[in-house]
């Protein structure tokens, strides 16, 4: 997976070689599974989105197509993890495969704190946050947030997720500078968002000193 990570730009083009137009289904299908399946948090939303966006500027994926079906991905996966929360609440602590827990309580206690600081907003702005935005839509459904707030903050969130990471892609992904350097820039995308997990931890430490 690191690899898959570190090279998106190498293995998704032998993807888009190999799969041809079920590249699509595949990048709806991570999507989906990102920000649907409360215990897949680790898989490479911002990048891949990225990644998909300087493939598209060359032609090779379909900017629209990509847009519109990556954006149904994300507010499906939201929709699919608020429903798990609501329905199962924090009984998902207890899932466990072969005695290993399948959700970590230190991810539901982050973005607990997430919702405390930022409140129903939080579901916007977790699209942002590796982890926290599996976990976002999730919390909102063990903290009963009605469905129809929920949605609207879901539809405004993987809109603007969506596009601005892939137009991103798509306008400065075939920069030489850029173009040379992506694993880098793949990098320094994941740190930037990770950055503030990273604030937060801090904040927490100091204030339990």
């Amino acid at each position: 997976m690191l690899n898959f990570f570190l090279h998106l730009d190498v293995e998704l083009a032998n993807l888009i070689a190999n799969y041809g137009t079920w590249i699509y289904l595949i990048l709806f299908a991570v999507i989906f599974v990102e920000t649907g399946l409360v215990v897949m948090p680790l898989l490479p939303g911002d990048s891949l989105l990225f990644a998909a966006g300087t493939f598209a500027a060359v032609g090779t994926l379909d900017l629209y197509s990509l847009l519109g079906l990556l954006f149904i991905a994300a507010v499906l996966g939201d929709s699919c993890n608020y429903a798990v929360g609501r329905y199962t609440g924090l009984k998902a602590l207890s899932w466990n495969w072969r005695g290993r827990v399948l959700v970590n309580p230190t991810h539901v206690e982050r973005t607990q704190s997430f919702f405390a600081k930022y409140g129903s907003k939080a579901v916007v702005l977790a699209r942002f946050v590796p982890i926290v935005r599996t976990f976002a839509p999730f919390m909102a459904g063990v903290g009963r947030m009605t469905y129809r707030e929920f949605i609207t903050y879901n539809v405004v969130g993987g809109f603007v997720w969506i596009l601005s990471l892939t137009l991103l892609g798509f306008f400065v992904g075939q920069i030489p500078l850029i173009k040379d350097n992506f694993e880098k820039v793949i990098l320094g995308i994941v740190a930037l968002s990770m950055f503030p997990i990273i604030i937060e931890l801090i904040t927490s430490k100091r204030k339990v000193i």
